[in-house]
């Protein structure tokens, strides 16, 4: 499908309508022309296990793995057959490019008829269902291979295979893709999982899962193979038959949920872990759940392609289980990046989500991130005279030692090699001298089909800046730090250059850069998707853990919260959970968590309100679930969370700040770089000395941070549901059309 962009929007970026079949003549016409009078797109049809809420005037076609048939892949599509009253199941004919597939669709409880259609052709296909007398329904599908990409564009290069990691053969580059496998594993009642030779044979120590108030035998059907490029596992309660999309398994409850693994790095390989899909706090109340190593964020930090495999094997999993009712995703750190920007940015593939000791997206946070190298740094030198209580005021932590996590974990994720993977050989890396065109570590590599690259250095174009920034200026104006200090705080603190190496001068982001991460929502921007999604943001307290896991600090629960409020005028379709990472507080606040989104999701789902999905999700939040902290396992008080928190969770979960909120910049913290104001001296509370305040125009030459002003580059989103082609050997689309 040759996509092209029209004027006005950046090269790569093309934005999918809804299940429209053409983009105000930004698509060509497809080679199998609709037949006159035929339905141009569809429309959402009922998920498994839903209710209709009426009965359509007209035959109607919809697919069920993927709401948008353009983007299906693997040869198949599940489609549904909605039938208007007075027409029965025996009267209806359906066609796969003009060949009978009627045998394909099998009669549903709720009226309709569903059918895997196998033997769709690469490209366009036409479904079309006929009814003596009643007219004809139309559905363009268009396939793509089930090795992708299918929206993420041009592939990254080299990629190393690792599929022996779960026990699958070895694959061969570049897809990397080995035939499915399915076992068995059961759940033994000394709380494990272990391998099951024979399902039909049940072990003396097997437990029993409760499915709707029904027990059943605790074994898991466990399918992994390749989608994508990845490997991906699906995991769900057996019953003894294989899965059927068109009569459902009767240890599945209906709902899916969907696992993210946490990290951030530049990937080239495969990954050896998924987020997890044998979890016992899922299937044993009869959840299906799935993931692949392209949602682990340390083996993909790029939420499009973690959002294209989500979208292609939540699609395999209805064409092997049936659709979903809904799909929950979960998982914590870059998990909760995963679903915060795949959630706001390609909507419909989670319906809720439950981000954990999360934070809004990898580009903002990259900035207090690098600044804790920064602040190291200094601190070992020109500032060893800081105290420990300085120190604490500048970084804005509970703890400091969240500035030496940030520094010993990720900071090393902007250099060129130092995060490579050693799965990445050595000579293959990049080296200024004997291989400039060698493999770049910088985790930004994974973004540059959004942000491009500098054609001077062949590094991604950098979104990182800090430029303006005072650092420890709340210090400074709570008299913590002196103005001697301060002043030789940001004379001396410095920046990275492009290969990620410390340098005197501050770092300097790309315009470029930072206008297409903008325009392409990868800084999450909260009014897309995300508006029409329910949110759980479950708020493990580490911030004073004193390992290298302190870095999830509790401020960034409230930097998405504010930008919710901010973009939609309520953050009433989030909440936030308080609780400790000890064992009993973590098993009560995941139950209560999982049951309440549950809840809030099936009443979402059954509600025939004519209301936009956003008043639904707000409408239908169960009264039981609300703000809170779990000041025991036994204890959950609700009040509302604001920044900053008063009352009991504040007592027992105080909220800190970062560097970058220290140095003035709102909670928002959407100013990936800030515009500048000049100095002025009856801007600070304080009196420098001539001497001093020559030392610091010296720091700033170009001016401070606005942090009144939008941000460089900023802007909303150009839509949701943006596409960068799926032909690997192309980038679809013109050379952008703004300026450098």
């Amino acid at each position: 499908m040759g996509l092209r962009v029209t004027s006005g929007v950046r090269r790569g970026a093309v934005a999918l309508a809804l299940g429209a079949l053409v983009l105000a003549g930004a698509v060509t016409a497809p080679a199998y022309a609709a037949p006159p009078g035929s339905a141009a797109h569809a429309k959402a049809g009922p998920a498994k296990g839903a209710t209709k809420s009426r009965t359509p005037h007209r035959l109607t076609l919809t697919s069920l793995s993927n709401p948008r048939p353009q983007l299906v892949s693997g040869g198949d599509v599940l489609a549904s057959v909605e039938l208007p009253a007075g027409v029965r199941g025996p009267q209806v004919r359906v066609a796969l490019n003009g060949h009978d597939v009627t045998r394909s669709f099998v009669p549903q409880d709720d009226g309709t008829l569903v059918g895997l259609v196998t033997g769709l052709r690469a490209g366009t296909n036409w479904l079309t269902a006929t009814a003596r007398g009643r007219g004809s329904a139309h559905l363009l599908v268009v396939d793509h291979s089930i090795d992708g990409p299918v929206i993420s564009g041009r592939r990254q290069a080299p990629y190393y295979c690792q599929t022996t990691a779960f026990g699958l053969p070895a694959a061969t580059p570049p897809t990397c893709s080995v035939p499915t496998q399915v076992s068995y594993e059961y759940y033994s009642t000394d709380k494990t999982f272990k391998p099951l030779a024979d399902p039909t044979s049940p072990p003396a120590d097997l437990a029993t899962a409760t499915v709707d108030g029904q027990q059943v035998p605790y074994i898991v059907r466990l399918e992994q193979g390749t989608i994508d490029r990845a490997v991906y596992q699906i995991a769900a309660l057996y019953d003894g038959s294989d899965p059927s999309p068109t009569a459902p398994e009767t240890g599945w409850n209906d709902r899916l949920v969907y696992t993210f693994g946490g990290g951030c790095n530049s990937g080239y390989r495969q990954g050896t872990t998924t987020g997890g899909v044998l979890d016992d706090r899922f299937l044993s109340k009869g959840y299906a759940v799935a993931s692949s190593t392209l949602n682990v964020l340390d083996q993909n930090c790029s939420t499009v392609i973690s959002a294209e495999a989500a979208m292609m094997v939540k699609e395999h999993f209805a064409e092997t289980y049936g659709a979903p009712l809904f799909t929950m995703g979960w998982g914590g750190s870059g998990g909760a990046i995963q679903q915060y920007t795949i959630a706001d940015a390609y909507p419909g593939i989670l319906d809720g989500i439950v981000p954990g000791i999360s934070f809004p997206d990898a580009l903002t946070t990259l900035g207090p991130v690098t600044d804790c190298r920064l602040l190291n740094t200094f601190f070992a030198g020109d500032g060893s005279d800081f105290t420990a209580a300085q120190r604490r005021a500048v970084a804005g932590y509970n703890a400091y030692s969240t500035c030496t996590s940030w520094d010993a974990s990720f900071a090393n994720r902007i250099t060129a090699t130092d995060s490579c993977d050693p799965v990445i050989p050595e000579d293959v890396r990049w080296d200024p001298v004997t291989n400039p065109d060698g493999v770049i570590c910088n985790a930004s590599m994974q973004m540059i089909n959004q942000i491009g690259t500098d054609p001077d250095t062949g590094f991604p174009n950098m979104t990182l800046d800090n430029v303006g920034v005072q650092y420890g200026l709340q210090a400074l104006r709570d008299g913590v730090i002196t103005p001697e200090q301060f002043v030789r705080l940001n004379a001396s603190i410095g920046g990275f250059d492009y290969t990620g190496k410390a340098v005197p001068q501050r770092t300097v982001a790309s315009t470029r850069g930072l206008r297409a991460a903008y325009a392409d929502g990868l800084a999450s921007y909260g009014s897309q998707g995300l508006r029409d999604t329910a949110i759980i943001d479950h708020r493990q307290d580490l911030d004073s853990a004193g390992s290298l896991y302190d870095i999830h600090t509790t401020e960034w629960s409230y930097v998405t919260r504010a930008r919710l409020l901010a973009r939609n005028g309520t953050a009433a379709n989030q909440v936030i959970i308080e609780s400790q990472p000890t064992a009993d507080q973590s098993v009560a606040a995941d139950s209560y968590i999982l049951d309440e989104m549950d809840a809030w999701l099936t009443r979402v789902k059954a509600d025939p309100s004519r209301l936009p999905l956003s008043a639904k999700v707000v409408k239908d939040r169960p009264g039981t679930l609300s703000d809170g902290c779990f000041l025991s396992a036994t204890q959950l008080v609700h009040q509302d969370l604001t920044y900053p928190a008063t009352g009991a969770c504040a007592a027992a979960y105080p909220v800190a700040s970062n560097p970058r909120l220290v140095a003035g910049q709102g909670l928002m913290m959407d100013q990936l770089k800030c515009r500048l104001t000049p100095l002025r001296r009856s801007a600070y509370p304080v009196s420098f000395t001539d001497d001093q305040w020559a030392r610091l125009q010296a720091a700033f030459p170009t001016g401070v941070c606005d942090y009144r002003l939008p941000g460089v580059g900023e802007r909303a989103p150009i839509a949701p549901w943006l596409s960068y082609g799926s032909d690997p050997d192309a980038v679809h689309g013109p050379v952008p059309v703004r300026a450098p």
